[in-house]
């Protein structure tokens, strides 16, 4: 019986020893929050530019396909919406002057898109760069700007 008090007592401190060493110091902490920290600061930047830039790509897309239907409006009707009528023309046959005859009966689109900034795509014919005009005002919905605030069009 006495061995086996003798190995108890040896196995009890060596599982003591094992526990002590267990976890992580606070000098150990601090340098993992430390590198964390360095990390954030050269990433987060670049990620921050990141949903401008897809709202930016968004817009283009969305211009490009709204163009899309309107050279298939053009193809059935022999002409392009009037400023007057507008992008509306895409979804629902035109009830100003002049009427298309051979108007899709299902539209050209079934919803006319906002862009990514939640305002209205705008449409001139004719237009000052192109011969329509497909655009987007930007981020601050005003005409011109620089940056994610700039005009993006089909020019």
């Amino acid at each position: 019986m006495r061995t086996c008090n003798i190995c108890d007592r040896k196995i009890k401190s060596r599982i003591a020893e094992n526990h002590s060493q267990l976890g992580f110091t606070l000098i150990e902490v601090m340098v993992v929050i430390a590198i964390i920290g360095i990390m954030a600061t050269l990433i987060v930047p670049q990620i921050m530019s990141k949903p401008d830039e897809a709202r930016v790509i968004a817009a283009k897309q969305d211009i490009s396909s709204i163009v899309q239907a309107l050279k298939l409006y053009r193809l059935d009707i022999g002409r392009y919406p009037t400023t007057e009528q507008g992008l509306a023309a895409l979804v629902a046959k035109p009830t100003s002057e002049p009427i298309p005859q051979n108007w899709k009966p299902n539209g050209y689109v079934d919803r006319l898109p906002k862009d990514p900034w939640g305002f209205a795509y705008q449409y001139s014919n004719p237009g000052t760069r192109a011969e329509i005009e497909v655009f987007s005002l930007g981020a601050d919905n005003k005409p011109g700007g620089t940056g994610f605030d700039a005009d993006l069009g089909n020019w």
